[in-house]
């Protein structure tokens, strides 16, 4: 009995899905609920599992195609049986070099694909360096240097790509999501009227904090201790003073949200992600810091979903992690503000009349002009940089 495998549903705001990469071949056997083929959408990536034990017979869409829902991707021989004797199968149907080499091929992602295909490489002749010895893009580049190297390019056509020239160039088309991201970050641009207003945090009485209680504090909750809970926690308070910078602009109405729901930017391998704090204002340091922690690990993997993104009433970016002194961040529309977290720097400052060093973080607050005033966004940072310099204001909400 053969039975079909189809597209899961799709979320409401996602009309359709690229395939990326099947993790089976035909003739291969197959478990339940084991990954059959990764979906890309513009917003995650959806691992589609096997329904049933069997053999996977032939598979319908290749990579690189784009699907809807429900549609068939492929078709898989039901039951154990079919399953173990799939191997002796596969072994006792010999075939060609070129259809070796096609199998061999379909485990590529398609940008190595395009590579090998435009210069008619061997992909069985590639040593991948990847996660579980995957052939990457730059194993196919470094390939085509050594042939190069040797004065016997891999084929006349790498030959006419790969010109004796130090100035090499690939061209790699964007991911969905890449796109989808380039997308709304132009449309954020062109249609809010976003201003950026900057401040500095003296950084050591948070790190004091920290420092105080960080062995104690993964002890008790089994979580690292660090900054992103601490500055949840004082936009979560400021937001509460000013209602305007956790609204968002629908049509003509000003939306006032009653709830806090803040996006924690993350860098994962396949872009910029913005998983979503539900109800920060309900959570402690502890609870906030896991849901970072497990947010981060999900984007790590590719595994977040699409609600765990869908939302949110304010951003927050870090761009300290990389180094980043000072920038601008850009709105995560329909949000109206966002916070951008700095590297923390020591710089001499002035207290008290003295010249004294001091860990200091300069913060960017960009929004949306439209229904943020000057006075509020000014107002709105500078809540948060007092809340940081005395977290105990923070904690106890005065």
């Amino acid at each position: 009995m053969s039975i079909e495998v189809k597209v899961p549903g799709l979320p409401e705001s996602v009309a359709d899905a690229t395939i990326v990469n099947w993790h089976k071949k035909p003739g291969d056997a197959v478990a339940r609920d084991e990954t059959l083929v990764d979906l890309e959408t513009d917003k995650v990536v959806l691992e589609v599992p096997a329904p049933a034990d069997g053999v996977l017979e032939n598979i319908l869409k290749d990579v690189g195609s784009t699907v809807v829902a429900d549609e068939v991707l492929a078709m898989i021989r039901q039951g154990a049986a079919a399953a173990k004797t799939a191997a002796p199968v596969a072994a006792a149907a010999s075939q060609p070099a070129a259809a070796t080499k096609a199998a061999v091929a379909e485990d590529l992602s398609p940008a190595v694909r395009r590579l090998v295909a435009e210069n008619d490489i061997d992909a069985k002749a590639l040593k991948g360096t990847g996660k579980g010895d995957r052939i990457t893009k730059q194993d196919v580049v470094d390939y085509l240097k050594v042939a190069e190297s040797k004065g016997a390019p891999a084929s006349a056509a790498s030959a006419m790509a790969m010109p004796a020239t130090d100035r090499p160039e690939q061209r790699v088309p964007m991911t969905r999501l890449r796109a989808r991201i380039a997308e709304r970050l132009v449309n954020a641009q062109q249609t809010a009227a976003i201003l950026t207003t900057f401040n500095e945090i003296n950084m050591k009485p948070a790190m004091d904090l920290r420092k105080r209680y960080k062995d104690q504090f993964e002890k008790v909750h089994g979580v690292r201790f660090g900054f992103m809970s601490l500055f949840t926690k004082a936009v979560v308070e400021a937001l509460k003073r000013f209602p305007s910078v956790n609204a968002s602009i629908d049509g003509n109405d000003v939306l006032y949200h009653g709830y806090y729901d803040i996006g924690i930017a993350v860098s994962s391998p396949r872009g910029l992600v913005v998983p979503i704090i539900r109800n920060a204002e309900q959570l402690s340091l502890a609870g906030i810091e896991k849901a970072i922690a497990g947010y981060a690990d999900k984007a790590r993997d590719g595994k977040l979903t699409v609600e765990e993104m869908t939302g949110g009433t304010f951003t927050i970016s870090n761009g300290g992690v990389f180094g980043s002194l000072m920038s601008t961040p850009i709105l995560n529309p329909p949000q109206s503000g966002i916070l951008g977290m700095h590297k923390i720097e020591e710089r001499p400052v002035v207290e008290n009349g003295e010249i004294v060093i001091r860990p200091m973080m300069y913060v960017a607050f960009s929004y949306d002009h439209r229904i943020i005033d000057g006075r509020e966004s000014v107002s709105f940072l500078v809540t948060v940089k007092e809340f940081l310099e005395d977290p105990a204001r923070m904690l106890l909400e005065v």
